[in-house]
């Protein structure tokens, strides 16, 4: 499958014919100015990170920033450190403290994108900061406050680990207060001939 959105979503609705994708289109305007989380599901390649995009720049913290992380494959080491941060001597090799993400995308939008590979003992940090709006680095004693947005996205079964353990509830319960789902191209069959047709010209 290829991304679902050759532009902005906006911009895709006149080539685009098909119910599931002008659904979702529909879906993802409601919720635009909300500030609950957004989980978006969907198989790989269905344009997850764009439409997490599109609703970042179509928002209110479109003049701030955004930024995304890849939770696959990370340790948790690496994703602590990507996410909240460290000081100065935190571990081996920190020679200078370095901004997480979450600092650096301060009023902003945080997306997490297949955030059911995410570590275990990193998930309850990310709800406190979800619920307290408020994270430590790593090495420091001092909290930080943070106003985000998250945009979360997997292709897993996300209440399937849950039973299983291996992704917290209280985490997917959070995350999950609105809900997206990509189409895969197989199920909007009507759009190809369209998007066939935008891609040539383009190029």
């Amino acid at each position: 499958t290829t991304e679902i959105y050759p532009l902005s979503l906006h911009d895709a609705l006149p080539i685009c014919r098909s119910p599931a994708i002008r659904k979702l289109a529909e879906l993802a305007r409601k919720f635009l100015f909300a500030d609950s989380p957004i989980l978006i599901g969907g198989e790989t390649g269905t344009g997850k990170g764009v439409l997490a995009r599109w609703i970042h720049e179509n928002g209110p913290r479109a003049a701030e920033a955004f930024v995304d992380l890849n939770c696959g494959g990370l340790s948790r080491e690496l994703l602590e450190s990507e996410l909240f941060g460290y000081e100065k001597g935190a571990f081996t090799g920190a020679t200078q403290a370095k901004a997480g993400l979450f600092e650096i995308a301060h009023r902003g939008t945080v997306f997490l994108d297949e955030i059911g590979d995410m570590d275990l003992q990193v998930q309850p940090k990310l709800l406190k900061v979800l619920e307290e709006k408020r994270f430590r680095r790593l090495g420091d004693l001092r909290e930080r406050s943070v106003d985000v947005r998250l945009v979360a996205a997997t292709h897993q079964n996300l209440p399937a680990g849950v039973e299983k353990r291996t992704f917290r509830g209280d985490l997917y319960f959070r995350i999950s207060t609105i809900p997206l789902t990509t189409p895969a191209l197989r199920d909007r069959l009507e759009d190809i001939p369209l998007l066939g047709e935008w891609f040539l010209q383009s190029f």
